[in-house]
């Protein structure tokens, strides 16, 4: 789908009426934590306004200028008033209830109706999480002719939240460190939805060999009974065409909440690849026993992505990654669209999108520009219980809401070790690990899964809970770079990254799995060295990549896209999406 059909954050439409709340908010920061005893939510008078969608951080810039960023705990309270506008309000009926979305917001929300506490529909009175969406039904009794929001936030330096590359109480600012960016970062809505529906979430297996694709849908259901659910399948670039699949399935649906897998077949079915992108529209619609429907559209494509032996194979041909680490950074989706096409213009068939949370219309994009995407969970910056805890929710969170597409192909599941640094001596984080890498090749077998990206895999019995051995090699010398790739092709596990490749048990690789180099490069930023002058490092560049094709490796992944705080060792300007190295860089030689 294009993004101009799309304006909201997530990948499925619906057709109903929607509202976007964003704008100008009242604002403040609630230094000493005094709003909920003082019950800022029944009255308050805010003496600051603040733009939603907007971090917290730039919020405070603008009120204290000097001081430096926030630290150890920030709260938050935004208010506005709203009507129901008519394009909702009129739509209402039996079958349709309102419903307000945030977009991201974190990393612990509350949000009141008019003075009441709301509920999501997950049933949690305070959201926790940072960087997916999630959703408010609104009961028509609370709502008024003019009605007032009011949404507190708060965030930690906790390690054992998930927060990527952000500071924290461990790692601070600085380096590969950088600020904060919390609050609500994108946009708010309303919508009318029907009380009987599908969710926003999709999940697609591809079964390539028989022409079929499997669909996992979740049904929000307030009145239990008989429901069919109508699938209908069109070719994207043929909107006003005849659907090439078409089926029904009829089912009685309890009350709540309910997964619900369907198969369908495409006849004659092509395939996506990064060459030929080729994505489907999907029209599912839940019809119940009135013959009263709630539809939903989304686009999917038919891939298949498997390590096997040394090789990654995409749709059971071969396939080398040649890739790029991309940290959006503060980057508003306009840039990130920018960004995007360049990363391609620089040859790359692979975006490795570094521990971050970003708008989920990036997922769109590379569908539809035909770029394979590799996807990581924020990490904590704590091994402990707790954030083993918020890791596997965050997971969970982000998984529901990026199914749909083609473009996704890898996910790692913790990044250096980070949030997991007793992963060689502590047995519990290793099987923590081990069964969400389990999980997901049940759960999710559309996706390659890497257990600790750049070192430290682990083994279990001799098996590699990885689905890639993976390694960061850093070095700005030639000689230095040969001797490492050596290594690492001959299946050494020491001496070749800063740490082991494999903690656990004795593995063995006798070339059973693809070896991928998953950062290397970085010229021109301080800790890695290498030229800083544009023409030399892309000299430096080919010289490097073409070590790296002379031998047995399923893929790359350069360090990096654009330049980020104290990292300057981007290859693409951040602020115009312009090349400062040769179009075409990275592509391997055909």
């Amino acid at each position: 789908m294009s993004t101009d059909d799309n304006p909201l954050p997530r990948s499925v439409i619906r057709p109903n009426s929607f509202v976007l709340l964003n704008g100008i908010w009242n604002f403040e920061p609630d230094a000493d934590n005094i709003g909920l005893t003082e019950q800022w939510q029944q009255a308050h008078a805010y003496k600051h306004i603040a733009h939603w969608p907007g971090s917290v951080e730039a919020h405070m810039a603008k009120l204290q200028p000097a001081q430096a960023s926030w630290k150890d705990r920030v709260v938050v309270w935004y208010e506005r008033l709203f009507t129901v506008p008519e394009s909702l309000g009129a739509s209402l009926n039996p079958n349709s209830l309102l419903q307000l979305t945030l977009g991201a917001c974190g990393y612990e929300t509350r949000v009141w109706l008019n003075g009441i506490l709301l509920q999501t529909i997950e049933g949690e009175e305070v959201h926790r999480g940072e960087y997916t969406s999630f959703s408010y039904e609104l009961d028509a009794a609370l709502l008024q002719p003019e009605n007032r929001l009011t949404i507190r936030i708060e965030s930690t330096m906790d390690a054992d939240t998930p927060r990527g590359k952000q500071e924290s109480s461990v790692y601070k600012r600085g380096g590969i460190w950088y600020q904060t960016y919390t609050g609500g970062v994108r946009s708010i809505w309303l919508e009318t939805v029907e009380r009987n529906r599908l969710r926003s979430r999709i999940g697609v297996v591809s079964v390539i060999e028989d022409n079929l694709v499997r669909l996992n849908f979740t049904t929000r259901i307030h009145d239990a009974g008989m429901y069919t659910i109508k699938l209908q399948v069109f070719n994207r670039a043929e909107p006003t065409a005849l659907p090439v699949a078409t089926d029904e399935y009829a089912l009685f649906i309890e009350a709540g909440q309910k997964k619900q897998r369907l198969v369908i077949e495409i006849p004659d079915a092509q395939l996506w690849t990064p060459e030929n992108p080729h994505l489907y529209r999907l029209v599912a619609q839940l019809q119940d026993a009135t013959g009263y429907s709630a539809q939903i559209k989304s686009s999917f494509g038919l891939r298949k992505i498997e390590a096997r032996g040394r090789y990654i194979y995409l749709n059971n041909k071969p396939v080398y990654l040649d890739g790029i680490l991309y940290q959006p950074g503060l980057a508003d989706y306009e840039l990130i669209q920018l960004h995007m096409h360049a990363m391609k213009k620089l040859g790359c068939n692979l975006v490795r999108i570094h521990i971050a949370g970003v708008d989920p219309r990036i997922y769109d994009l590379a569908d539809k520009l035909g770029l394979l995407l590799w996807v990581e969970v924020p990490s904590p910056h704590r091994s402990s219980p707790k954030s083993r805890e918020n890791h596997q929710a965050e997971l969970l969170r982000m998984l529901a809401l990026m199914g749909t597409h083609p473009s996704i192909v890898i996910w790692s599941l913790y990044n250096e070790d980070w949030g997991a640094q007793d992963i060689a001596t502590n047995p519990e984080t290793r099987k923590y690990i081990t069964d969400m890498y389990h999980y997901l090749m049940i759960a999710h077998p559309e996706f390659l899964v890497v257990d600790n990206d750049g070192w430290q895999h682990i083994s279990y019995e001799g098996r590699l809970k990885s689905d890639l051995l993976t390694a960061h090699l850093y070095t700005a010398n030639l000689p230095k770079w040969s001797e490492l790739l050596d290594l690492f092709i001959t299946g050494r596990q020491s001496g070749v990254a800063a740490f082991p490749l494999v903690v656990g048990d004795p593995f063995f690789f006798r070339k059973q799995v693809p070896l991928v180099v998953s950062e290397w490069g970085g010229f021109g930023f301080v800790e890695y060295g290498g030229p800083n002058d544009n023409q030399e490092r892309s000299r430096q560049i080919q010289l490097f990549k073409a070590e790296l094709r002379k031998r047995p490796i399923a893929g790359d992944v350069y360090t990096q896209a654009t330049d980020i705080e104290e990292e300057r060792n981007g290859l693409i300007d951040f602020a115009t999406g312009a090349l400062k190295v040769p179009a075409g860089l990275l592509a391997s030689p055909l």
